[in-house]
């Protein structure tokens, strides 16, 4: 498994590209973004758990009740929530897609993203697409990651190289997020790309039980979205053998999508809107998932353990607090926190209580741009981790005026 360039075009038979049509007003800001297998591909999709629901989701997940998608489609700057003519409007972008591509509509899968409850015209989309395939390439990955972002500061992409079944394969993806970011899958677009032949009901187990470790496990402000969603498209062009069942091949599957799931959860993270630091908390000595789980969540949730650690503040006493009121079954008495970072490590609590430590190396450590939270709760074998971001003054600003 070794990390390599390219993204979503890393996988044989995938282009992409992003471009500027207009739906946003800002003509320095790309738009519209394009993902394109050259034969039909295997697909599964995981959705926001909000019961409001953007339009391009209902009709994605209509279009991949066979587990087959050949390209997605995705514009930014409107999420074509809550309108009257939604899922019309969802409808004729796959459909123009559709068409510009030779390719049926129905193997077009549709997202949007942006600002929820404005209407959304579909003529900026409709003038934008001749231009968008025009410009498929097998070097579009930095131009569609471009074309999702809104309020993203940074792209996010990532690519992984493989052997399956004796065949060199390969998995890469894009993602957006910096807001509204919220465990249970609702925290983002992301989509994935793979050259490895595996059956459509294997491609949504793996992804289905990746996220409960993975997206399911990042928060950056408690808030659900409404469009978000994760798309894996496996197109089988690395020759390997089909995997249909579970085994060492699909193993090996899970965990390179794995490796692109976890990357692309601290690049969300750490983008958080206002963000200056990427916190990821790691609870271990639990004895059962549910458990370890519940406590690190809670932990990278707590909104003051987030302002302290904006302002280097060493106060453990919020990540007790956080356990104390997860829901989760552990004594108290019995959890050890410590901070790291490349700094080095501090213990700042043993056994539920405090210990005597240095404010000054303390801080030194929490200065830093990652921040990790150590967090033991007895001594079982189980641990999970889950990442989020610090809370600054520019959140309230970003979110303030976001319409505006």
């Amino acid at each position: 498994m070794k990390l390599i360039s390219g993204g979503v075009c890393a996988a044989k038979g995938f282009t992409a590209n992003g471009v500027h049509c207009g739906v946003r007003k800002n003509r320095t800001k790309k738009d519209l973004a394009l993902i394109y297998s050259e034969v039909p591909a295997s697909c599964a999709a995981v959705y926001t758990t909000n019961l409001v629901k953007g339009a391009p989701l209902d009709v994605t997940k209509k279009h991949i009740e066979n587990g087959v998608a050949q390209a997605v489609v995705c514009n930014s700057g409107n999420a074509n929530t809550c309108n009257a003519n939604g899922i019309e409007i969802a409808e004729q972008m796959c459909d123009l897609l559709g068409t510009a591509l030779n390719i049926a509509s129905s193997d077009v899968v549709v997202a949007s993203t942006g600002v929820i409850g404005q209407p959304l015209s579909i003529e900026p989309i409709k003038s934008g697409i001749p231009a968008l395939v025009a410009g498929l390439s097998a070097d579009g990955c930095d131009a569609a990651a471009e074309g999702i972002m809104t309020t993203d500061t940074v792209k996010k992409e990532v690519a992984v190289e493989f052997e399956l079944g004796g065949k060199t394969c390969r998995m890469g993806g894009i993602a957006k997020g910096s807001g509204m970011i919220h465990p249970n899958m609702a925290t983002m677009l992301v989509f994935i790309t793979t050259d490895a032949a595996i059956a459509p009901e294997m491609l949504k187990k793996a992804l289905s039980t990746d996220i409960a470790a993975t997206f399911n496990m990042v928060s950056v402000d408690g808030d659900t979205s409404t469009n978000d969603m994760v798309t894996v498209l496996a197109n089988g062009m690395a020759g390997n053998e089909t995997v249909t069942a579970e085994g060492e091949d699909f193993a090996v599957f899970m965990k390179a999508l794995n490796t692109v799931t976890v990357a692309l959860c601290r690049m969300i993270a750490g983008d958080g809107e206002g963000a200056t630091k990427l916190l990821e908390c790691t609870v271990s000595g639990a004895d059962d998932m549910g458990t370890a789980r519940t406590v690190a969540k809670s932990v990278i949730c707590s909104s003051l353990l987030k302002a302290a650690m904006f302002g280097a503040d060493a106060n453990w006493g919020r990540v007790l607090c956080a356990i104390g009121y997860s829901g989760a079954a552990v004594d108290v008495h019995r959890v050890d926190v410590s901070f790291r970072s490349p700094k080095g490590e501090i213990l700042v609590c043993k056994d539920g209580a405090g210990v005597e430590f240095s404010e000054e190396i303390a801080k030194e450590i929490l200065l830093e741009r990652e921040i990790e939270i150590l967090v033991s709760v007895g001594d079982g074998n189980v641990s999970a981790t889950a990442w989020g971001c610090d809370l600054t003054y520019d959140y309230v600003k970003i979110n303030g005026d976001y319409r505006t």
